[in-house]
């Protein structure tokens, strides 16, 4: 009997430990589902948001290669764009929200249009260095819902002390103040500057 209790044991010991230690590893993980995205904003508000954007990006990449009529266009249409945003829909987060965009899409849209006035490239630059300053707060500050953009910095934008931001939709580094057609350096500074933040 002590034996058939003893036999009976160490098949329930090793049951047990088969069945968490060995079984327990050979299950198939289910895959985990991902949590679905829910916008704050509404569909046009994003789409809005998404052409300045758009606009924006096509402003730097003008400014990469040093076309000044490029550049203008697209500050043109950035102003008109930006003139569209809804941004009353933003009452319903927080009035100081709503407030402090309005003032940030106002500078955005003085300093594009103190842009169209300059003919000089540098001078061209040094606005759009503004545009760009107000422009990455606004997406902060609505709380921006679309393709992941990167804040980078070169700090030596215009001269040994005095740096210049941009926003990019990617990590790669095509500087818009030094660019290809730089007067002294030509495009040996193109790749001049670093990613200091991202917005997701």
């Amino acid at each position: 009997m002590k034996r058939l209790l003893a036999i009976i044991f160490l098949a329930a010991v090793l049951f047990v430990t088969y069945w968490f230690f060995i079984k327990k590893d050979t299950r198939v993980a289910e895959p985990k589902q991902e949590a679905i995205k829910i916008n704050k904003h509404s569909r046009e508000f994003n789409q809005r948001v998404a052409a300045v954007v758009t606009t924006y990006l096509d402003m730097k990449n003008a400014f990469v290669d040093a076309d000044t009529a490029a550049a203008k266009q697209a500050g043109q249409r950035l102003i008109t764009q930006a003139d569209s945003l809804k941004l009353d829909e933003l009452k319903k987060d927080d009035s100081q929200i709503l407030l402090a965009a309005q003032q940030e899409v106002s500078d955005i849209k003085a300093n594009a249009q103190a842009m169209l006035q300059e003919n000089a490239l540098t001078e061209m630059r040094e606005d759009f260095r503004m545009v760009s300053e107000n422009l990455y707060p606004f997406l902060k500050t609505i709380g921006y819902e679309g393709e992941k953009l990167y804040w980078q910095n070169c700090p030596m934008a215009f001269g040994e002390n005095k740096e210049g931001n941009w926003i990019s939709s990617t990590a790669e580094i095509l500087n818009p103040y030094l660019g290809k057609n730089h007067p002294v350096y030509k495009a040996t500074m193109l790749g001049c500057g670093e990613t200091k933040d991202s917005l997701k």
